[in-house]
């Protein structure tokens, strides 16, 4: 079990908090591509605890700024999107996409004071179908160029989940526990094999579990007891890769998360695709009735992974307490991503990148299928020594 002190270093991820700056050093999808258009040129967004307004001017550039206009806080989420930037629909104040102020039309027409206001503005670019931004100090890294996000031998799509509603480190914990499965989606993944206990559902088929820290996350390994190896790596520290497919985990604030999948279909000949900037994306319908309520006053519908996980996560709590639990031996993993969390919040807390930071922008993609695990205990202990 945890502190309450210790559990609010984890969870807590607004501005300043010590998991807020952790995370404002990473690059964070906000929306998909499509959003934007000359209909909608402007969408809230909301992420580590921050309401921002994503729009796109007349000229085709993106920006993102804080939503209460510098002048009296009124919404730039309702501003006219005009060539130049958003002009507030208050008082017509206009900002352009790095929060520059041009106009304040109120003022006599020989004032240079628009020149003293300076407005909230964070960097966006598109990547993979979606609107990314950087939330952290300058200068920003370069988003990983994870295999799945730039590979060229397929296409990708997006799918947009129903929003979570939970702390963010509840679905990253889960992605380092390796026993729900057997259990929590047993009718899900047994097909047409019948379970003679339901308690321990297909727990049993499973010889053991093994976690270790690679050069970008933790792995979470089953060994089957047919001899089958199932591997999944949490790519820190908010992404789980699994099969084809990237989930991304947005806190937007302590008790709300926004997921992203990011699916990756090859093609059968392993030929080149050229790909379109906008992808195709699918939104999922919410897992539960009504979908703005919490648990009690909520039923989930249980007929699919994802539904599960969520009724799993949302269930603990909008922040899960972790000052009463019990952990068992399986639950290594979970011990082993806290233990990394507060190992990188002290790396940002001296001035240092932490883990998954990269700044080279020419770097090579990185294999998060993780061929380089194959290699033996003795190098995943060097890769462990060289992460410490």
């Amino acid at each position: 079990m945890l502190t309450r002190e210790e559990n609010e270093l984890l969870t807590r991820i607004g501005p300043r908090t010590p998991a807020g700056e952790l995370l404002r050093r990473y690059w964070h999808p906000v929306a998909v591509i499509n959003e934007l258009s000359e209909e909608t040129p402007t969408r809230f967004v909301r992420i580590l605890g921050e309401d921002l307004v994503l729009f796109r001017d007349k000229r085709g550039r993106v920006g993102l700024l804080e939503d209460r206009c510098a002048h009296r806080g009124a919404s730039l989420l309702y501003g006219r999107v005009e060539e130049r930037g958003i002009a507030c629909p208050y008082h017509g104040w206009l900002f352009d996409t790095e929060g520059n102020c041009l106009e304040t039309p109120a003022e006599p027409g020989e004032s240079k004071f628009h020149l003293t206001v300076k407005h909230k503005a964070y960097p966006v670019q598109k990547f993979i179908g979606l609107y990314w931004t950087y939330l952290g100090p300058r200068p920003a890294p370069v988003i990983p160029k994870y295999d799945l996000w730039v590979r060229k031998d397929g296409k990708r799509r997006i799918i947009v989940q129903p929003q979570l509603d939970c702390n963010w480190f509840q679905a990253m914990e889960n992605s380092v526990d390796p026993s729900h499965l057997q259990v929590l989606h047993q009718t899900l993944i047994a097909g047409k094999r019948p379970i003679a206990n339901t308690t321990r559902g297909l727990t049993d088929d499973v010889a053991q579990f093994d976690f270790y820290e690679f050069a970008h996350g933790i792995m979470k390994k089953r060994v089957y007891k047919n001899g089958l190896v199932d591997e999944h790596p949490l790519i820190f520290p908010n992404i789980l890769r699994q099969s084809n497919a990237t989930q991304i985990r947005i806190p937007m604030d302590d008790s709300h998360t926004k997921i992203f999948f990011v699916r990756f279909d090859p093609t059968e000949d392993g030929s080149a695709v050229e790909e379109e900037e906008t992808l195709p994306v699918e939104y999922v319908k919410p897992y539960k009735n009504p979908p703005d309520a919490i648990h009690p006053f909520t039923h989930f519908r249980m007929d699919e992974v994802q539904a599960q996980d969520h009724m799993a996560w949302e269930t603990q709590g909008p922040i899960s307490d972790r000052t009463c639990e019990r952990l068992a031996t399986a639950d290594r993993g979970i011990v082993m991503l806290r233990q990394m969390m507060r190992r990188e919040i002290d790396k940002v807390q001296r001035g240092l990148d932490p883990l998954g930071v990269i700044r080279d922008p020419d770097h090579a993609a990185i294999d998060s299928k993780l061929a380089e695990s194959l290699r033996g205990p003795e190098y995943r202990r060097e890769l462990r020594d060289v992460a410490a």
